[in-house]
């Protein structure tokens, strides 16, 4: 997957909107400032939040290590240009990256942003 593809995937999913923040890093939030990924194009970085309970177990993995300043909010980052993963897993983990963070939003605010498993199968 390439950088822009990423991106494409990543706004294609449910209440997302992209923001340029610190020094033109590309910042993915979902209802407004809940961030669950970003990519930083200067040091070609992906990176994106990730179950607590396979945190270590993603990090373990080569090619992917504690995203810096974000590990203990247990995300993890990869090379952008080349991630280590294959496509198909990689959309897998952004999706649920995605729906990390919606499922911490209010109820009400969660109805428009959750996906069921049939619309979160066809985006794979």
């Amino acid at each position: 997957m390439t950088k822009d593809e990423l991106e494409h995937y990543c706004l294609a999913l449910p209440g997302v909107q992209l923001d340029l923040k610190w020094r033109g890093m590309r910042v993915f939030s979902v209802a407004g400032n809940r961030m669950f990924a970003m990519i930083d194009p200067y040091r070609d970085s992906l990176s994106f939040k990730v179950e607590h309970t396979s945190f270590l177990a993603h990090t373990d993995r080569p090619g992917i290590r504690p995203a810096p300043y974000l590990a203990r909010a247990h995300w993890i980052s990869m090379a952008a240009s080349q991630p280590p993963l294959a496509d198909s897993e990689l959309r897998a983990l952004l999706m649920a990256a995605h729906q990390l963070v919606v499922r911490r939003l209010p109820r009400y605010r969660q109805a428009s942003l959750l996906l069921d498993q049939g619309s979160a199968e066809q985006r794979l």
